[in-house]
C-alpha cells in the first residue's frame, strides 16, 4: 500500500475537538435542563428525544471526518505497469571560471550570478539531458550528461574560480570537450550554451565551433559583463585589482564579435549580458524546445499504483448522509408504548 500525502493526518486532530465540543454541549445543555425543570418533568415533556440516538448520530459525524482524512492522504493499493518515454535535448553547458569571473559589475558577481541563472536553468528543463563544462585556460567535464538534476545542481555549486589553475579564456577547447560529451554517432538535439566573460587567448574558437557544427551542435553564447570591460579582483580575497607589467588596471573584455559567429555559425544566437539578466529562460524555451529536434532520451517501465481514495470518501459520504437523516426521536412504536 503506498499513500499520497500523509501530512494530511494531521487533520485528525479535529477528531477528538469534535468530541470535546459535544461532550461540553451535552453537559451544557443537562445543566440547563436541571434549571430549567427536573427531569422527571423534562422526559414528560419531551418522551421522543433519544439521548443514544443522539450520541450515535455523533458517532456517524466522527467516523465521517475520519474517514475524509483517510481520502485526503490518497491510499493506494494495486498496480499496473506503464510504459515511459522521455523525450528532449542533450545540453551542455560550458561555463567560464577564470578570476575574470570575480568581477563585480553583475552583482554579487559574474560568476554567481552565471550559476544561479543555470539553477534557474536547471528547474525548467523538461525531460532534457543536462551536462557541465568548466573552462578557463583549459577546460573538463565538471558534470556529464544526465537526467538527475539535483546531483547536476550539486555539481554546479562546486563551480569555483579555484577549480582549473591554468588561467586563461580557451573558448575553443571548451567548445571542443563539450563536444566530445556528447554521444558519437548522433547529429541531432545537441546544444551548447557557452557562458562567458572574455575574448578567446588560446586561439580557434571560430574552428572549434566549425567541428561541433559537423556533429549537429548549435551554440548558443551568452556574453556576460559590461561594454567597456570591468577590472579582475585579486583572487583569494587579497583585494585590490590585477595589474599588468606597467601597473596599469587589467579590464575583462568582450569578444562579441566572435561569439557572434560562434553562435550564429552553428544555428544558435548571441545575447550579452550587461545587467545580470542572461535570458536563459528564452533561449531555453523559444529557441531549443521550439527550434530543436527532440529525441527519445529514456524508456522504462514504471510502476503506477491504483488510486483508492475513492472508498473512504464513498463511506464519509455515506456517514454523512445518515447523520443527516437519522432522527433523535424514538420510534412511533415506543411513543405508543409510553402513551399507554
Amino acid at each position: 500500500m503506498r499513500f499520497g500525502n500523509l501530512s494530511y493526518l494531521l487533520f485528525l486532530w479535529i477528531v477528538p475537538g469534535v468530541i470535546v465540543f459535544y461532550i461540553y454541549a451535552f453537559r451544557k445543555k443537562a445543566k440547563y435542563i436541571q434549571l430549567f425543570s427536573e427531569k422527571r418533568l423534562f422526559r414528560q415533556l419531551t418522551p421522543d428525544v433519544s439521548r443514544k440516538r443522539q450520541v450515535f448520530k455523533v458517532f456517524l459525524l466522527v467516523l465521517s471526518i475520519i474517514f475524509c482524512v483517510l481520502a485526503l492522504i490518497r491510499p493506494k493499493w494495486g498496480f499496473h505497469w506503464e510504459e515511459i518515454k522521455r523525450k528532449g535535448v542533450d545540453i551542455i553547458v560550458c561555463v567560464d571560471v577564470s578570476t575574470s569571473m570575480l568581477a563585480e559589475d553583475i552583482k554579487p558577481n559574474r560568476l554567481e550570478r552565471a550559476k544561479r541563472k543555470i539553477h534557474d536553468l536547471i528547474n525548467l528543463l523538461q525531460g532534457d539531458r543536462i551536462g557541465l563544462v568548466a573552462f578557463a585556460g583549459v577546460s573538463f567535464v565538471q558534470c556529464p550528461l544526465t537526467l538527475d538534476y539535483g546531483a547536476c545542481q550539486i555539481f554546479l555549486d562546486c563551480l569555483d574560480t579555484d577549480l582549473i589553475p591554468v588561467q586563461g579564456t580557451a573558448i575553443g577547447n571548451a567548445i571542443r570537450t563539450a563536444t566530445r560529451a556528447f554521444r558519437k554517432g548522433e547529429r541531432k538535439s545537441k546544444v551548447i550554451i557557452l557562458i562567458t566573460d572574455g575574448e578567446d587567448h588560446e586561439g580557434e574558437p571560430l574552428k572549434a565551433a566549425q567541428e561541433a557544427k559537423k556533429e549537429g551542435i548549435k551554440i548558443f553564447a551568452i556574453g556576460i559583463g559590461k561594454e567597456g570591460g570591468a577590472p579582475v579582483p585579486e583572487p583569494n580575497g587579497k583585494g585590490g585589482f590585477k595589474k599588468d607589467s606597467h601597473g596599469e588596471l587589467i579590464l575583462s573584455k568582450l569578444d562579441e564579435v566572435t561569439l557572434q559567429k560562434i553562435a550564429l555559425n552553428t544555428g544558435g544566437s548571441y545575447v550579452r549580458s550587461v545587467t545580470g539578466d542572461m535570458d536563459l529562460e528564452k533561449i531555453y524555451l523559444e529557441d531549443i524546445k521550439k527550434k530543436t529536434e527532440q529525441k527519445e532520451l529514456k524508456s522504462a517501465r514504471q510502476k503506477r499504483w491504483e488510486e483508492r481514495f475513492q472508498w473512504p470518501l464513498f463511506l464519509a459520504l455515506l456517514f454523512l448522509l445518515l447523520e443527516a437523516f437519522l432522527s433523535e426521536k424514538k420510534r412511533m412504536r415506543r411513543n405508543r408504548e409510553a402513551l399507554t
